[in-house]
């Protein structure tokens, strides 16, 4: 995730506060240099950051030095808090309990998860909208790195910003701005092909430009490899975008229904024609 990107979304008054990068990271940006993290405190910075920007010392060394005893682990907290200080990197507060990230840090992570979240709220504002574009590479956090921690943290922030990204998508629909909704939700496929609500939004997106063509070819390309990879059909409120089942959530678009089938007889299915006859007659 670039740079431009987070500092785009970043308000007008917080500019010129010190920012901490976890997606291109980790690394600081103070007075507006970038500095790298020492090596032995990047763990202990990005797990305070990680943990809502406060975390008890003891719950913090247990976590981040396991293998010895408390002693050794209380050790190695202290070395890394003073390698940040020697670093010039003053954004870890700490007493004898806490260790609490300065208030005014900026965190990338926060600033696109509650991004995110605005879009998906329905609470977002015009600047919300106008963010570029995206890659799906953008969705990673501290790649390569393992710990239970930051895989869970980094599952959590990939789905809100998927979400994000297709809310972003219908947004932009309905602003008549499909192109750009068309290419934030490929962002969303192309961090995951098979997910069915994204294919859902680009083919409205296609539809609400009047492009049949390219949602039927959407369409296609999708149910192959749904039927390829999962052994199954698209959804019926993806198929019904094309099919006419049911209007579409943009509204019916010409030429998309299908035209009443003149063999229906109005007998449910699996009914014999026999029974069905009887009970006309009947009435």
């Amino acid at each position: 995730m670039s740079v431009e990107f987070v500092r785009a979304l970043i308000p007008s008054a917080a500019s010129g506060l010190p920012e901490l990068h976890l997606f291109e990271g980790p690394y600081v940006v103070v007075d507006g240099r970038r500095t790298e993290l020492p090596e032995g405190s990047k763990r202990l910075l990005v797990y305070v950051a990680l943990h809502g920007g406060s975390v008890e010392r003891r719950v913090a060394a247990g976590a981040l030095w396991p293998v010895g005893n408390d002693v050794r682990a209380a050790g190695n907290l202290r070395s890394a808090l003073w390698r940040l200080r020697g670093a010039g990197i003053e954004l870890l507060e700490a007493d004898h309990c806490t260790l609490r990230l300065r208030g005014d840090t900026v965190v990338d992570l926060h600033v696109v998860s509650d991004w995110a979240a605005r879009l998906i709220e329905g609470c977002a504002d015009v600047d919300d909208l106008n963010t570029g574009a995206w890659r799906s590479h953008a969705l990673e956090l501290l790649p390569g790195w393992y710990d239970d921690w930051v895989v869970f943290e980094r599952e959590r922030l990939r789905q809100r910003v998927l979400h994000g990204l297709e809310s972003l998508g219908r947004l932009l629909i309905r602003e008549d701005r499909c192109a750009e909704a068309v290419e934030a939700v490929m962002s969303v496929i192309g961090a995951d092909p098979l997910r069915e609500s994204a294919q859902r939004v680009l083919i409205e997106a296609h539809l609400a430009e009047g492009n049949v063509r390219e949602a039927r070819r959407a369409y296609d390309i999708y149910r192959a490899m749904a039927l390829r990879e999962l052994r199954v059909e698209p959804g019926v409120q993806l198929t019904a975008l094309l099919e006419g089942d049911r209007p579409s959530p943009l509204g019916a678009v010409t030429g998309l229904h299908r035209p009443p089938n003149p063999r229906f007889t109005g007998r449910p299915p699996g009914m014999p024609a026999r029974v069905h006859a009887a009970g006309r007659a009947s009435h």
